[in-house]
């Protein structure tokens, strides 16, 4: 099956890449830099150039994937703010953050949810613990917090126009990555195959599902 993965240079991304296409699966994966597409296309993916926050890299995305029908899409691209309350967020920081996490998906769900209907496949999103307004019990990294609650009611309100495609939204946990940290009790190769054993199982709920990488899903949003 056709799987597509955006932002896959490095982190989840890159690891989604590396397990599906050691499963043998036919992987398009996308990354900013020459050196992001270098490191899929060892991997053997079909590596496009896309920036989900750049205006005229994402518009051209439906272009680059040709009516390809796609099993699985991935909404992997995110970044991170980590200042609390006490203080307002730089504009600069506020725009970065919700231009990737939100604005990017919102870009690309109406070129890529069409190809994902065409296969009847999933749609997910790596979404956040941290966006889980029922379990919030701090402000550190209240804009990465407030994009990630905002990607949750944008894949939610987006379902309905797309009735032949299953959405998702998960949280990849704690994890090792450059966002996670060194600390996080989750390596990248077992959030990810986690994830992978969730979306295999899923199936087309009412609503969209929030479900935890292992499957378990979060009370309320």
């Amino acid at each position: 099956m056709n799987i597509l993965v955006l932002g896959a240079s490095r982190g989840l991304g890159l690891e989604f890449v590396r397990q599906y296409r050691a499963a043998g699966e036919t992987v398009i994966a996308t990354a900013r830099d020459d050196e992001g597409l270098a490191r899929l296309q060892a991997l053997g993916a079909s590596a496009l150039r896309l920036d989900v926050a750049d205006p005229a890299s994402v518009s051209g995305l439906g272009w680059q994937l040709d009516g390809e029908k796609i099993a699985l899409a991935l909404y992997v691209a995110g970044v991170m703010s980590r200042g609390g309350a006490t203080a307002p967020p730089a504009r600069e920081d506020f725009d970065r953050v919700m231009r990737t996490n939100v604005w990017g998906a919102m870009q690309a769900i109406p070129q890529v949810a069409p190809l994902v209907e065409a296969a009847g496949g999933k749609f997910a999103f790596i979404s956040s613990q941290m966006g889980h307004i029922s379990g919030v019990d701090s402000s550190y990294s209240w804009v990465y917090r407030a994009s990630k609650a905002a990607l949750n009611m944008t894949v939610a309100a987006a379902q309905p126009d797309y009735p032949k495609a299953t959405f998702i939204v998960l949280s990849p946990g704690w994890v090792q990555t450059d966002m996670g940290g060194e600390d996080a009790p989750l390596a990248v190769d077992a959030s990810v195959e986690w994830m992978r054993r969730t979306l295999a199982l899923a199936y087309k709920h009412r609503h969209v599902p929030f479900l935890d990488y292992d499957g378990t899903p979060f009370k309320g949003w």
